[in-house]
């Protein structure tokens, strides 16, 4: 069955225009360099662009790469998270604002400091985790339904031209994500629950945008024990996926107030996203507020440009849902536009909030894939060229933080 399968993927791509793979040598080690390939040049176009837009405006590449969150994410790494007073949204000395970044970034960055320089090891732990985003979601691509090699590979292009996309080259935590959150959703829909739990794990300790992940997890082990077509081993996933998150929310709350309850606790860190960020939970009241405003009135290209996105995102759940996917990939996608279209967090950030949502590009990659390779590279090739000049347009031009 699997060899009457490949044949037909074959067909498919002979069809679609796509050279067939022989099956020599160089055609296998092809293939499997080619996610790596795709997502580099993609990302290498816009480190390109944004070098030319540092220069123009007099600043250095170095500098746009670590900006804002880089900033806080290096000084943890140095100094770990008590790095004095330090004034919130409120202009109040806050000891605890620091905690409101996750831990396994910084971690990880200390840990390579010695041998490349702290700047240089976050962005290694990037470039490493977008390479391995990359693998995940060209297996993504092969494996959901209608799915192929070719919509992988795509799925990869899709995703690493993004808007936003820079943030895969900064020393941002959305590589390390994404990373983990594509080899949940990879794990799900090969029912491999014990990897699924510790990389939903980890996850928790990277984004607080790790509760779509959760939930994700949750769907996908529920459905499986009722329809015990897995045993017990759903409970796997289900035991680990929440520890990361909810245990840094736990550390964080016995560290900011060591006498409270486990409510209070649990909740401190959206405390300290309000203090620190004027970021809590309204139910979509200040991103509505935003739209209507820029639609009515701003002459600004970042706010026309972040709109868009968001259209764009909606627009991708609703095609995602009318096809019938895979349910997991919903859900995610899902829980990751909620947690960032339902909060007042700095509105221009929100097309960078939304690149963890790559499962609303699977539909997009299945039906490119159905194309000639021509009409493919010139979709992707636009679409990467347009994602190059929003990230140094946005990192360079526009003032405040992305």
């Amino acid at each position: 069955m699997e060899a009457v399968s490949g044949t037909a993927e074959r067909r498919g791509e002979a069809a679609a225009g796509l050279p067939l793979n022989l099956g020599g040598p160089l055609s296998r080690r092809s293939t499997l360099l080619l996610p790596a390939l795709v997502y580099l040049g993609v990302r290498a176009l816009g480190v390109v662009v944004l070098t030319v837009f540092a220069a123009v405006h007099d600043t250095s590449l170095w500098s746009r790469l670590t900006a804002w969150d880089g900033e806080w994410y290096l000084k943890i790494a140095a100094h770990g998270y008590d790095l004095g007073p330090i004034p919130d949204a409120f202009d109040v000395p806050n000891p605890f604002t620091s905690r409101a970044f996750f831990p396994a970034y910084p971690f990880l960055i200390r840990v390579l400091t010695p041998p490349f320089g702290a700047t240089a090891a976050a962005l290694i732990i990037s470039l490493v985790a977008g390479l391995c985003a990359a693998y995940g979601l060209a297996r993504l691509g092969r494996i959901v339904r209608g799915g192929s090699r070719r919509a992988g590979h795509i799925l990869v292009a899709l995703f690493a031209a993004t808007p936003m996309s820079i943030a895969l080259s900064m020393a941002y935590t959305e590589a390390l994500f994404c990373a983990l959150a594509v080899w949940t959703l990879v794990a799900l829909l090969e029912r491999r629950w014990e990897l699924a739990g510790v990389c939903c794990l980890a996850a928790g300790l990277v984004r607080s945008t790790a509760l779509a992940l959760i939930i994700a997890v949750a769907v996908a082990a529920v459905t499986a024990l009722v329809r015990r077509t897995d045993g017990v081993r759903p409970l796997a996933a289900l035991a680990l996926a929440p520890a990361g998150l909810f245990g840094y929310l736990w550390w964080t709350g016995l560290r900011v107030h060591p006498g409270a309850g486990l409510a209070e606790q649990l909740s401190t860190w959206s405390d300290l996203e309000w203090q620190g960020w004027l970021t809590r939970f309204d139910g979509g009241l200040s991103t509505a507020q935003f739209v209507a405003e820029v639609l009515t009135g701003s002459n600004t290209a970042m706010s026309v440009l972040t709109v868009g996105v968001i259209a764009g995102a909606l627009a991708g759940f609703v095609v995602l849902v009318r096809q019938r996917r895979e349910a997991v990939l919903a859900v995610y996608a899902a829980g990751v536009m909620f947690l960032c279209l339902a909060s007042s967090s700095l509105m221009h950030a929100k097309p960078r909030f939304l690149l963890p949502a790559f499962t609303l590009l699977v539909p997009v990659a299945i039906a490119l894939a159905k194309r000639r390779t021509a009409t493919v590279v010139q979709v992707c090739s636009a679409v990467a060229l347009l994602s190059a000049w929003f990230g140094a347009y946005a990192l360079t031009v526009w003032e405040y933080a992305v």
